[in-house]
């Protein structure tokens, strides 16, 4: 791809207000966003949108904060999944060692702790299958009228100056807009030919992504065990078709040792995997296909350049662990739309530098407080020292005896912490 830095005068209509770089849950949640609120936007991706929903493309779920699952609320995502949503009302984390076995220590948040009436208190999030979530944001993007889809096409060379910008597309088109949004994933293009620099290393983890089947219900709680290799995250599904109660599964491990289980016969994972489980739901079986994740961490140096903005992973990429990944970029998503909205509700320029800094400047601190969160759990749970261990049950335990601790880290995983913009609160920008 190429990036020009002088003003384009693109021939056809109008500009647009967004365009939008990157179909994927991200990209497609940001231009109905933005479409929702009145900006026209064009969201651009390379393969055919409606293949991104189909089953085979993508075993992994969604953790969907409270606070997120408010914006897909207020943009009418919510009603189309809500069947297909499994609520988590409590949340146990524990250590274990190379056995599986868990500590008898452990770290237990119950969703009733953060409401101020414990009977009607909504659970801290949902787990739900991304080809649901991908398809009922396909369904509303198509209807609604200022967004045009432009898929399969690429972009091919990116100009951007001082009034718009202008994006060069594969099949020869060209689009003029006011403002480039890349929602293109942690190897973003736009991003390093626009010379934006990011911190980024290897986490030297595979995750192994599968569904579970398990005897006994899960009752809405997620487990997460640390391992020597890293975390064993087992998450809260919806019954399957034929009744099986499921749960999804992101197994973190060593890339060699990943590698090598991915290869083993059919009888040797299953053993492996049930070892890791445990036995607290039965007989439990992993079923249907795996998917493998290499780990690492992406952040971007500053989130905006002229007349782009860097939203999602594009921005920051961090750990699993603690399954915030993709809810920090749904706020990226609700402050910018709420940015952009005001801008052009005042006649001001929604792709000039004021109003990116004001989108940066709100989110950088959240951002920067979760990647260096991530980062620190997976560093001190994901070994087997010793000392280390001991450290760490003595604070699990610890927290779990403070209840005004425990409220407060439930209220975080919400996402009811910090200065939340509108869609985030479910309100309109």
């Amino acid at each position: 791809m190429v990036s020009r830095p002088f003003d384009p005068v693109p021939a056809g209509s109008a500009p647009f207000d967004l365009a939008v770089v990157g179909g994927g849950l991200n990209g497609s949640l940001l231009a109905l966003a933005a479409g929702e609120s009145g900006l026209s936007t064009a969201l651009i991706d390379r393969v055919p949108l409606a293949s991104l929903a189909e089953a085979g493309f993508d075993g992994r779920t969604t953790a969907i904060a409270y606070t997120s699952q408010r914006l897909f609320e207020a943009l009418g995502v919510w009603d189309e999944v809500a069947t297909e949503a499994e609520p988590i009302r409590d949340i146990r984390i524990s250590d274990a060692g190379h056995d599986g076995r868990a500590s008898p220590f452990f770290l237990h948040f119950d969703h009733r702790e953060a409401a101020q009436d414990p009977e009607t208190a909504a659970p801290m999030g949902w787990i739900v299958e991304n080809r649901f979530l991908r398809a009922a944001l396909l369904r509303r993007l198509a209807a609604c009228p200022k967004v045009e889809l432009v898929s399969p096409d690429e972009v091919v060379e990116t100009e951007r100056g001082p009034a718009r910008a202008g994006l060069t597309l594969k099949s020869g088109r060209r689009l003029a807009t006011r403002l480039i949004a890349s929602a293109e994933g942690r190897l973003g293009s736009i991003r390093e030919e626009a010379g934006i620099g990011a911190r980024s290393w290897s986490y030297e983890q595979i995750a192994i992504v599968l569904v579970a089947h398990h005897h006994e219900p899960h009752r809405g709680v997620a487990q997460e065990k640390f391992l020597p290799g890293g975390p064993f995250a087992i998450l809260p599904m919806t019954d399957g078709p034929g009744g099986e109660h499921r749960s999804s599964i992101v197994w973190t491990e060593r890339s060699d040792l990943a590698r090598r289980l991915l290869e083993l016969d059919e009888p040797r994972f299953q053993a492996e995997f049930a070892r890791r489980f445990g036995d607290h739901l039965g007989p439990v079986a992993a079923a249907g296909p795996r998917w493998s994740y290499p780990l690492r961490l992406v952040h971007a140096e500053r989130y905006i350049d002229t007349r782009l903005v860097l939203v999602g992973d594009a921005a920051h990429g961090i750990h699993p662990i603690a399954g915030q990944g993709y809810n920090l970029g749904v706020r990226d998503i609700a402050a910018l739309v709420e940015v952009l909205v005001d801008a052009k509700r005042l006649g001001l320029d929604v792709g000039g530098a004021d109003t990116l800094e004001r989108y940066a400047q709100w989110r950088r601190a959240d951002n920067l407080t979760m990647v260096a969160a991530t980062d620190l759990l997976n560093r001190l749970f994901s070994n087997d020292i010793a000392p280390l261990r001991l450290v760490r049950d003595a604070g699990l335990a610890a927290v779990n005896r403070v209840p005004a601790l425990r409220k407060f880290f439930v209220r975080h995983a919400m996402g009811l912490v910090g200065d939340l913009p509108k869609l985030i609160r479910g309100e309109r920008p």
